[in-house]
Order: C-alpha cells, then sequence, then structure tokens
C-alpha cells in the first residue's frame, strides 16, 4: 500500500501496543516503524533494473524480517530514551507488529510480498485492493488522527483506535467479497462468449474498488476485459493480446529473464515496437486501458541482447497525464455511466 496507509496503520497498531502506557509517543514510533520495511527501495540504485524490482516487498516484507529486525529496532528505540520511556520488551513487541502487519496489508495488493521468505519465494498477493485506495486510508486516517488529541487514559481514545481498525479490516473483507463476484462474472462472460483459458486473474483498478480489470490467459495470448460493479450489463468487451512468447526463444534461461518472467508470474506479452523488443507485464495493463484497448503498459521493459548469453533489460516508464478530462472519463467509467 501507498505511504500514507502503511504509516496510518503503523499508528494504530502502535496505539494497540503501547498506547496506554506511552501516549502520543506509541503512534508515532508505529508510524515511523511502518515506513522501514519500505526501505528496500533505496536498494534499487544499486542493482540493475530487474533485481530491484523483484528485491522491492521481498526479504523487509516476510514474517522472518519482523522476528529477526523488531528485537534489533527495539533496542534502539529503548537506548533512545534513556530508559525514561518504555523497556526493550515494550518497544519489541511494538516493532514486530508494526512491521508484521505492513507486509499483512500488502499481502491483500497485485505486487504481493514474498511473506514466506526465505522459505519460498512465492509471492503472497490476493488482489483485493489497490495500492491506493482512499476508502480504505481515509476513515482510518481520521480515526488516528482524533487519538492523537485524547489522554492516554482515555477509554475513548482506545474505542476509536480499535474502531479504525474495524472499518478498515471490514473493508478489505468487502474487497475480498467483491472479487469473489467479480472473478464469478468474468468467468460467466468468457465462458458464454467460447473463449478457452487456462487461469483468471481479476484486479481492482486504481484509487477505487469498484472498476475492476480481468485478464484470462490461453494458448497464444489473453483476454482484457474491464467490468464495474455499477455496469447495468454483465456484458464485458474482451480485447485479445498475443503473447508472442516465441521471441524469447533462447533466452529463458538468461538469469535476468528468469527474475523477469517469474515477477510476472507468466502473466506477460512480448512486442515488437520501433525496432526494439518489449516484455509487457499483463497482471497491470495498459495506463487508459479501461477507456480503450490502446496506450502505453504501465510496466513495461525494453530488452536489449548483446549475444546469446547476455540481455540488458531496462525499465520503459509511461508518460503520466492525468488531466481533469481524463479523471472525469474514469470516474465516469467507475460508476458504470459509459
Amino acid at each position: 500500500m501507498d505511504t500514507i496507509t502503511q504509516m496510518t496503520l503503523g499508528a494504530a497498531v502502535g496505539e494497540v501496543t503501547l498506547g496506554k502506557k506511552l501516549g502520543n509517543k506509541a503512534p508515532m514510533w508505529g508510524a515511523i516503524v511502518g515506513l522501514v520495511p519500505d526501505l528496500d527501495v533505496l536498494a534499487g540504485p544499486f542493482m540493475d533494473t530487474v533485481s530491484g524490482i523483484v528485491f522491492h516487498r521481498g526479504v523487509t516484507h516476510s514474517i522472518i524480517f519482523a522476528l529477526l529486525f523488531a528485537p534489533i529496532l527495539g533496542y534502539l528505540i529503548f537506548r533512545l530514551y534513556q530508559k525514561r520511556s518504555g523497556n526493550w520488551r515494550d518497544w519489541t513487541v511494538l516493532t514486530f507488529w508494526v512491521t508484521f502487519t505492513h507486509p499483512l496489508l500488502d499481502n491483500f495488493t497485485g505486487y504481493g510480498t514474498q511473506f514466506f521468505w526465505p522459505f519460498s519465494d512465492y509471492r503472497v498477493a490476493l488482489n483485493t485492493i489497490s495500492v491506493i485506495d482512499p476508502l480504505y486510508t481515509v476513515p482510518f486516517l481520521i480515526s488516528i488522527i482524533f487519538v492523537l488529541f485524547l489522554k492516554r487514559t482515555s477509554q475513548r481514545r482506545r474505542f476509536i483506535n480499535y474502531m479504525g481498525i474495524v472499518v478498515s479490516s471490514l473493508y478489505l473483507l468487502l474487497t475480498m467479497g467483491n472479487k469473489i463476484y467479480i472473478e464469478n462474472v468474468f468467468k460467466k462472460q468468457l465462458d458464454e462468449a467460447n473463449i478457452a483459458y487456462t487461469r483468471i486473474q481479476t484486479s481492482p483498478t486504481p484509487l477505487n474498488n469498484l472498476l475492476w480489470r480481468g485478464v484470462a490467459e490461453g494458448t497464444n495470448g489473453f483476454w482484457v476485459g474491464y467490468y464495474s460493479l455499477f455496469d447495468g450489463s454483465n456484458k464485458i468487451e474482451f480485447d485479445y493480446i498475443k503473447k508472442n512468447h516465441h521471441l524469447l526463444d533462447g533466452f529463458h534461461n538468461q538469469p535476468t529473464i528468469r527474475k523477469l518472467t517469474w515477477l510476472t508470474n507468466g502473466y506477460y506479452a512480448m512486442l515488437w515496437k520501433n525496432g526494439s523488443l518489449y516484455l509487457n507485464d499483463m497482471r497491470y495493463g495498459r495506463m487508459n486501458g479501461w477507456e480503450k484497448f490502446e496506450g502505453e503498459f504501465i510496466f513495461a521493459f525494453r530488452l536489449e541482447a548483446t549475444d546469446q548469453d547476455n540481455i540488458y533489460v531496462y525499465r520503459k516508464r509511461p508518460e503520466f497525464n492525468f488531466t481533469g478530462q481524463m479523471l472525469a472519463l474514469f470516474a465516469r467509467r467507475m460508476f458504470g455511466i459509459i
């Protein structure tokens, strides 16, 4: 999830663990520690493009990281206060629960985490909520702000904090229900259109949980469609994109390519464009795919091969051009108006 959301969650967890004992120091440190797992992005400039992306939400988003890191950071905070606020155990408990719940929440996104590293490289990605979802974050953030203005011994303070946690958790359950419903709609439409597929992935579009994108994998390509909970009809228009995986023949065993195809979980399509070869991550689709089946892919990688054993990968970042008109069109599509 985004930085503000993770700081909000960390503050709420900090309040639960130490709020009554330490007052606002607890949510403050909870918010700060909530940022720690995402500091893995600082390693990106020292790695190649693919390794940096793979490393993000890897080691620092695992259960083992929370277990091993919590006592160390807890001790540092304890020493910072010179024993005046809490003890080592108190701060260890706070840092553990914050660094544990951070990846737990990220597991609900499409990017996911290597939650069980180093025992498994499986990427947990439930794909029920967007990385940025105001309906999850805003009520939660408001509850934390209220908490900061109440006395640490106040029953009302604890009640408001727990309500923020309960409401946000119920919203996560709602997103899971939405996903189950949406997936059934997509499967029904694929069957009615006589489209053969081996697996399907559904995910919400950014900033909401109403408009969803579905990607069904066929033998030689992917079927992509969009559906809103407010759509009056279950009729989904699908766009077909060829896999063109043969364009990678001879390079599948190259370490960088193995990492890249693992990252996409096999949801990738190859494309020749302007004399260059691109690998497009189908899990995220195009910038404005909900409006029309064209445009740049959110995660696209340009491949340059020097010989049979070496291939260089460059991230092709799409141009973000969010105009008022585009946002208005997106809102209309989200609510099923167009």
